[in-house]
């Protein structure tokens, strides 16, 4: 499972990545660990946050909608799923 290195800062024993809000850091268990297995429980943890969905989401603007906007998309998203849950009752999917 290889998931790519994500960013931050190598230094001797430690792997950091700060962000304005949240720090992972992740240290050597030992003077023998490879760096692979530092960087690769560094990205773990990362992902584990939860917080790479919220810088991915902040890099790119997206223009405000309206209030008239997000009641007609909440008016779509309620018959989608009232259509989904009747075929559903009717075997159809």
């Amino acid at each position: 499972m290889s998931s790519g290195w994500i960013g931050g800062i190598v230094e001797k024993d430690k792997v950091c990545y700060n962000t304005s809000n949240m720090s992972i850091r992740v240290t050597r268990k030992d003077q023998n660990e490879a760096n692979e297995n530092v960087i690769r429980r560094f990205n773990r943890r990362v992902l584990q946050s939860g917080m790479m969905p919220l810088k991915k989401s902040q890099m790119r603007y997206s223009k405000p909608i309206s209030k008239r906007e997000r009641r007609l998309k909440a008016i779509i998203r309620e018959a989608h799923k009232a259509d989904k849950i009747e075929r559903i009752k009717l075997g159809l999917k």
